[in-house]
């Protein structure tokens, strides 16, 4: 069984639970309470028709997809190209979603050494609002494409992994009010006052 402890292991509940070692941080984590301000996301840009959207990585996405308004940003005629899609359902948490057909493009990602090509299928969704491509876990797979989210965030494509790919810097969208801390005392106070009014 140990000559098999360096291949990838898949989670088990029954093994031995009581040895274990706390995995090292990365980054310097943030105050308790405030680990929700502590993401990034996986988004970058790519070339399609020299328009420079942007395109999210989402291994957690099980196809590629893009909303319809935001794909008429970027490709202003799109319907007469669509492939169409049928006897497939698709949901976003447990939503149902219209698909209205497949719309196939080529993205170039600009590299300094190189430049790289792929073709993409994504479904075009009615009712979807994501504003940029949503690159899934179906061509993440098929071109072999890499996260890397340690001390320095970057992707690779394929078999090269000296040509690094960088994220767009992350703005973080969560407001103050959302993460500061809440004094309950004062909260009680002015729901019984409103209350009593």
């Amino acid at each position: 069984m140990e000559s098999y402890s360096h291949l990838p292991q898949l989670s088990n509940v029954q093994l031995d639970l009581s040895k274990f070692q706390d995995a090292q941080l990365m980054k310097t984590k943030p105050n308790r309470g405030k680990g929700c301000t502590a993401g990034n996301s996986c988004i970058t840009k790519v070339v399609i028709d020299n328009k420079p959207p942007k395109l999210l990585l989402d291994p957690g996405a099980f196809c590629s997809c893009i909303g319809k308004s935001f794909l008429k940003t970027c490709v202003p005629i799109f319907e007469d190209q669509l492939l169409p899609i049928d006897g497939i359902k698709f949901n976003s948490e447990s939503n149902p979603m219209k698909a209205l057909g497949i719309f196939e493009t080529n993205f170039i990602f600009p590299h300094i050494n190189g430049n790289l090509r792929i073709t993409v299928e994504f479904v075009v969704m009615e009712n979807f609002s994501s504003p940029h491509f949503i690159l899934g876990n179906d061509y993440l797979i098929m071109y072999g494409i890499d996260l890397h989210k340690n001390k320095y965030r970057y992707f690779t494509i394929g078999d090269n992994k000296h040509q690094r790919f960088a994220f767009l810097p992350f703005k973080t969208q969560i407001t103050v009010g959302q993460v500061a801390p809440v004094n309950l005392e004062l909260e009680r106070f002015k729901s019984e006052q409103f209350n009593e009014a």
